[in-house]
Order: C-alpha cells, then structure tokens, then sequence
C-alpha cells in the first residue's frame, strides 16, 4: 500500500467552503462599521486563541501578530500570569497589556522593563468565608488560591497548567486567611450542572464567579472581571468604547462580550455565552478567531 492509499484527504467539503464563507460573511458585516479606527481588542485564550488542548495553529499565531500590529489587541484571560505571558510573546505583543487572573491583574508590556514587562494593578480580597461555605457543600473540592505575586497555594494534589506555576501544597485551613487574586475550586467528579447546583445552594456571595467548561469555578474580588480591566485600559488609551471588539467562549467572558462595541462568541460556546453575544464566529477548531482578526485587518 503506497504512501497515497493512507494519507487522509483534508480538502474541505463544499458544506463546509459554504459554512465558512457564510461565518466570514457574518462576521465581515458585524464588524465593517468599525473600518480605519483605532481599535481595542480583547481575546479570551483558551478556546479562543488556542484549543483545549493549548495548542495554537499557524493562521492564528500569523492572524493574531497582525491584529497587534494594526491595534491595541489585549490577552484577556481567566490564567495567571505565567501563563498568560507565552501567549502576549506569541502575539507579538511588545508594548501593551495583559488582563490576567479574570481581571484581578493587569499587565504592562514594555520591552525597556525587566521580564518586558511590569504589573500595573492587582485586586485582592479575602477569600476565607467563601472557601469556608464551599467546604460545606463540596467537600471533596480541590482549591487554590493565587497570589497577588503571580505565586499559587493549593489543596494537596492539585495542580494546573492554568497556574503557570507550581502551586505550594497548603492545607485548606491555611488556604482560608490568604489574600487572594483569584481563588480556583474543581470537582473532578461533578459535571458542570451538578457544580452550577452546588454553588448556587452554598449562597457563596461577595465574591465574583464563572463555571468554565469543567466543574470548575474561578473567583474573584466584587466587581471584578475581565471587562472591568478591559474598561481601565480602555480609559487610558483613550478608545472610544464603540471602538472596542471582544471574542470569547466561556461564562467568564460574558461580561466581556457585553463591554465590548461588539462581542463575538465563538462557535463551540455554550447558548448562554452566544446569547449576550452580539455575533457568532466559527470555533477554535475551525479557527474562528482568524475570521474575526482577518475582517478587521481587511477593513
């Protein structure tokens, strides 16, 4: 059998040339009032720049380098900074900002500064009777909690690429008079409705939360999200807020599509997170969020 017989044929369909096309034209006209102006992008990263496997294709990285080079493109994302920082590198990003820890630290990019870069803000808060609540209703939970310094204590056994760091084993009574950035809880054997459950009947309050795509729930101080930071350096640049476009999956980036001039979501979302979308892209596997970089880099 020759090397031909076994090579798979990835030539797209002709359903599937006329769903791109229409997902390009869809999105070509969200976005075409927003031609020659300054504009602000913020990006969610996983399933959004890069599957949920972590990985990045060639068009996006060539996609997403562009953006940055035509406009203020913004890494918007629920991962720390460690883990934000190679993807700020693979954008190209050398002068601007990072919005990390689903709001709670923001990033600036300047390549005169040690690391290139320096941060600007933290919000802190104190998690205690949070984790306290939770421990009730979820006792077998892993947690952890971030650190204004990018640093990561956690329940035994729980680690994540998510951290960009190692996290320090720390039992959860330790964990409870921390100052935190963000707080992470997972239950591995819960599904995300039976969490979404969970968390609602522990009444957890004055703290900010989002259930991702696992049984998995990232909080953060009051008012806190990745609009409320996008907001700030929108402040500072001085971009108009119509001028300003979001992309995102998950239910942590729906107050961030609703900031936005224009929110896209992307197509393997959750209805809820399309629903306060303003338009829908391709998904991460059909790489949507060129889509969205290449109409505004056309327009």
């Amino acid at each position: 059998m020759t090397a031909t017989d076994t090579s798979t044929d990835t030539t797209p369909t002709p359903e599937q040339r006329a769903r791109r096309e229409a997902d390009r034209t869809r999105i070509s006209g969200a976005l075409e009032h927003l031609a020659g102006k300054d504009l602000l992008i913020g990006l969610d990263v996983d399933g959004t720049l890069v599957d949920h496997d972590g990985a990045m294709t060639d068009p996006m990285r060539e996609a997403l380098q562009r953006a940055a080079q035509d406009h203020h493109v913004v890494i918007a994302t629920g991962r720390s900074i460690g883990a934000t920082l190679p993807i700020v590198e693979a954008a190209g990003i050398e002068h601007g900002y990072a919005v990390c820890s689903n709001g709670a630290v923001t990033v600036q990019m300047d390549p005169g500064l040690e690391g290139g870069h320096r941060v600007m803000t933290t919000r802190v808060f104190q998690p205690g009777h949070a984790l306290a609540t939770l421990r009730e209703v979820a006792p077998d939970a892993h947690y952890a909690v971030e650190m204004a310094d990018g640093s990561f204590h956690a329940t035994p056994g729980f680690q994540d690429a998510s951290f960009g760091v190692r996290a320090t084993e720390t039992n959860l009574d330790d964990l409870m008079v921390l100052e935190a950035v963000r707080v992470v809880v997972h239950v591995p054997d819960l599904t995300p409705q039976e969490f979404s459950k969970v968390v609602a009947e522990s009444g957890v309050h004055g703290v900010e939360y989002a259930i991702g795509w696992t049984a998995w729930l990232d909080m953060a101080a009051p008012g806190v999200s990745k609009a409320s930071a996008l907001e700030e350096i929108r402040e500072r640049l001085g971009i108009d807020q119509g001028s300003t476009v979001a992309v995102g999956d998950g239910f942590n980036d729906t107050e961030m599509l609703q900031w936005a001039g224009v929110g896209v979501a992307m197509g393997q979302a959750p209805q809820g997170v399309k629903d306060v979308a303003d338009t829908v892209t391709a998904s991460v596997y059909e790489d949507g969020t060129v889509l969205v970089l290449g109409s505004l880099s056309d327009a």
